[in-house]
């Protein structure tokens, strides 16, 4: 089964529900993608694992995404042991009231999935008896994973080399490591450097211009120097420097 196939059959299966089939990227590993409507989330998951051409036995994860504004995207991958192909459903939450149905009562792995996405996002998930604090402490407060959250390090110390324009007023960056005798990429040309970075040449944004190539003086090509006149048969050799000439006959 195609994704555009898995889809349409998800689609068919949740009928008279609005949901929307699209595809993954990924090209190979393209998915089925469908968005259901939060009240029928779990009525989407245990479709897809019933129903016999879908056969969607295996559950894979289940997280969330931040859309600001718009809500939560609660995501669900789930896997075909038998037929080889994989689904994956979303159900967007609204940003005040982030409910949605617990499916640990259709595929009992989703249980610790569920307790993440609670800690992380905030999201609870109707029915689940157990969300209790999972990876943070218990004194811990907000939601990391939410894209409002400030995290307490970036406050505490600026972050030394900005990944995103305006994301730190520092400036600098990390002067990488490099093999011996591999130049910095800015000994080539004019490559700027970061403010403040040790080397030259490193990285892409504005600071200390990069170190301009050298230019040599040019050689001076040394006179040509004629050939000796070889010395006509019987006379004696040339004495050599500061000696006296050979004389015909001693060794």
């Amino acid at each position: 089964m195609t994704p555009e196939e898995a889809g349409r059959r998800l689609v068919t299966l949740l009928a008279p529900v609005e949901a929307t089939a699209t595809v993954s990227g990924g090209q190979a590993h393209a998915r089925a993608t469908v968005d259901v409507p939060p009240s029928a989330w779990r009525a989407a998951l245990l479709a897809a694992r019933d129903d016999t051409e879908l056969a969607c036995d295996f559950f894979d994860w289940l997280s969330a995404v931040d859309e600001l504004a718009e809500g939560f995207d609660v995501v669900a991958h789930l896997w075909s042991t038998t037929h080889r192909h994989g689904l994956l459903l979303r159900a967007r939450v609204p940003r005040a009231t982030p409910t949605i149905d617990s499916v640990v009562s259709v595929y009992p792995g989703a249980a610790w999935h569920e307790r993440e996405t609670h800690e992380m996002f905030g999201i609870d998930f109707a029915g689940h008896d157990g969300l209790l604090p999972l990876l943070l402490p218990p004194e811990f407060e907000g939601h990391p994973l939410r894209k409002e959250f400030v995290l307490a390090s970036r406050v505490a110390k600026p972050w030394p080399g900005a990944k995103e324009p305006g994301e730190s007023e520092a400036g600098g960056g990390r002067r990488p490591i490099r093999p011996p005798g591999v130049p910095a990429p800015g000994e080539w040309g004019t490559t700027p450097t970061p403010a403040g970075a040790g080397g030259v040449g490193e990285g892409p944004r504005g600071g200390t211009p990069a170190r301009p190539a050298r230019e040599r003086p040019p050689r001076e090509r040394p006179a040509p120097v004629a050939p000796a006149a070889a010395a006509p048969p019987g006379d004696p050799a040339p004495p050599a420097e500061g000696g006296q000439p050979e004389e015909e006959g001693t060794t």
